[in-house]
């Protein structure tokens, strides 16, 4: 029996999780009880209806990540939950939702069908505004998730409740990316992604307090924005602390290479209180930092993960913005 735990490997070799988010314009969470297979749509009692969708969704896979949840405390026989984050082109601080209780799972298929298509969405749903924590305990699909997610899911339950937070949503989930750093967690609207959490950081991401350093090893990335721009995101927000959670922000690569082991990328940001800020830096392929080992449960093979730093970081200009 094969029982190496690629988590256990990642970790050990001190691989940095930060620019791993993936970016996706739509998350289209259904709310469906486990067990899920390893490709949840052939799960049990899923309709052929939805079942046939699989071959579109896996054609959009670039800009839609379609992910089941559930969570006992919320879930109502003959009701099916849908959920639907999309991105618009507004300046970045998040995703908007919209979501739907319905009575019938199979309703689901045509507002799936205008996500794929990119079609704006109808306006009627409850829109509750919710802070929704998804933790990936998709044991079928790596068995880190199940090892690492399943304790940390039920850790985070609890952690909410004894918080007393209101509008604040935990939810397991099927996978989303990134099983070698588990357990994960994606926050949404804001679509950020953490990895290897304990209670002590999940405390810190929901009461935004305590030691933002803490975030330093923890933080996966910012999944509105390209990977590189990852980087340099979480070098700014361990500099504006807590504070940099309530800025509005765009990035984007400015040039790179065609292996993309250089990029410079930029940053801005407007504060709410209209503080214009940008920064610009290199991210480079750092050989230094490169770390090998086996990235994949049940595998006896070894893979060389590079690893970035950031090179003559900028900042290009602070203003105010005319009223």
């Amino acid at each position: 029996m094969n029982k190496i735990f690629c988590a256990e490997e990642s970790c050990q070799a001190k691989e940095d999780p930060i620019g791993t988010a993936i970016n996706r314009q739509y998350y289209i969470l259904i709310e469906v009880p486990p067990p899920w297979t390893s490709q949840p749509l052939d799960s049990k009692n899923i309709p052929s209806k939805l079942q046939d969708l699989q071959s579109d969704i896996d054609e959009a896979a670039c800009y839609i990540r379609l992910v089941f949840i559930y969570n006992p405390n919320y879930y109502q026989t003959g009701r099916t939950r849908l959920i639907i984050y999309y991105q618009t082109e507004e300046i970045y601080s998040g995703y908007n939702k919209k979501e739907y209780i319905l009575s019938d799972i199979n309703d689901a298929v045509p507002i799936i069908q205008k996500c794929i298509k990119n079609e704006n969405l109808e306006s009627e749903d409850t829109n509750i505004q919710t802070r929704d924590f998804l933790v990936c305990t998709h044991g079928s699909h790596d068995k880190c998730c199940a090892k690492y997610g399943n304790p940390f899911y039920r850790q985070a339950l609890a952690t909410v409740e004894d918080l007393s937070l209101s509008h604040v949503r935990v939810w397991q989930s099927s996978h989303f990316g990134g099983h070698r750093f588990a357990p994960t967690m994606i926050e949404l609207p804001e679509g950020r992604y953490y990895a290897r959490l304990d209670q002590k950081s999940f405390t810190s991401i929901l009461t935004r307090t305590g030691d933002i350093q803490c975030l330093k090893k923890v933080y996966h990335g910012w999944g509105i924005l390209p990977w590189q721009v990852q980087i340099l995101e979480r070098e700014l927000m361990l500099k504006y602390n807590w504070d940099w959670f309530n800025y509005k922000v765009q990035g984007h690569v400015i040039e790179q290479n065609e292996d993309e082991t250089f990029s410079q990328v930029e940053i801005k940001f407007t504060t709410p209180d209209g503080i214009v800020g940008c920064y610009r830096c290199n991210v480079i392929e750092d050989e230094n930092k490169s770390v090998v080992f086996r990235a994949e449960c049940g595998t006896t093979e070894l893979v060389k993960i590079s690893q970035f730093s950031i090179t003559e970081l900028v900042d290009i200009a602070t203003s105010l913005i005319a009223v």
